[in-house]
Order: C-alpha cells, then structure tokens, then sequence
C-alpha cells in the first residue's frame, strides 16, 4: 500500500485571510469576558483550571463581600492599635509598624489575589476530594464576618 504525499503548490493562498485572532490579545480578552464560550468543562473529568472561561457570578458576589470584609478588617485593626491594642499576626504586626497604608496597601491585597486563585479553582475539590473549594471562599467569608464582629466587640470594651 503506497501512501500519497500531498503537495501544495507554492504559490498556494493561505484559506484564512484577515487580522489573525490570536495576535489581538486585548481584543480577545475582552470580547471573551463578555461572550464566554467555555461554561463547563468539555469533557467528562476535565478538571484543569484553564477548563472554563466563564464563572457563575456567585463567586464574584463572596469575591466583592470578602474583599469588602478585609478592607473593614484593616480599618477595625488600625482603629483597636489607636487605642492600645496590638496586632496579633506577626507578619502584619511588622506592616503596621512601618505605615497604616502599606499594612493596608498589602494586606487588601493579599486578600484579593487569594481570593482571584481560589475562583479560578471553585470547581475543583481538595483535600483527598473531599471538600470543594467553593466551601472555602464560603468559610473565608463567615470567619472575616466573624472577626468583624469581634473587633466591634473589642472597640466597644475599649
């Protein structure tokens, strides 16, 4: 059985024409967050993070609300050491020497990238596949709720 080697000629047109889709990165980044075509993984056991392009808007409602719930942490915090408390956290207790708005700065930020990585991977599970991580932006957001109403409780002894 012979196998038959195809030629193209070489003055051959390329078969797409216009702007190449993959050199406007912005374009796409933009017209992908509004028109997503991924919203559930391909097929069955796809698990990758890279599986969906679209998350349910839930995420970005605990997303927002633990964001908001750390920018009132560090308001809570800086107010309690105005008045003679001392932060518990060692690495934040070095922030907060140094400048209210770099404790603030870092600290609101470090919130919102773990928040970003743990909705990129809401749809996975973990530890032994047990828990979703979903659950623990839940968690997250009752235990900032938590330290809220204690530092309010604290403010009032005070």
């Amino acid at each position: 059985m012979k196998v038959k080697e195809l030629q193209t000629p070489v003055d051959a047109e390329p078969q797409r024409r216009g702007v190449e889709r993959r050199k406007r990165v912005l374009w796409s980044l933009v017209y992908g967050s509004f028109n997503p075509r991924r919203r559930g993984p391909r097929r069955q056991g796809e698990n990758l993070v890279t599986a969906v392009d679209w998350h349910h808007p839930q995420w970005l409602a605990i997303g927002v609300l633990i964001v908001t719930c750390s920018c009132a942490d560090a308001l809570l915090t800086l107010m309690l050491m105005s008045q003679g408390a001392y932060e518990m956290n060692p690495l934040m207790a070095s922030l907060i020497g140094g400048s209210a708005e770099v404790f603030a700065f870092v600290k609101i930020m470090m919130t919102a990238a773990g928040v970003v990585l743990l909705t990129q991977i809401s749809r996975l599970r973990t530890f032994g596949r047990r828990v979703p991580v979903g659950a623990i932006l839940y968690g997250v957001l009752a235990l900032y709720g938590t330290l809220i109403l204690y530092e309010f409780h604290l403010l009032r002894l005070l």
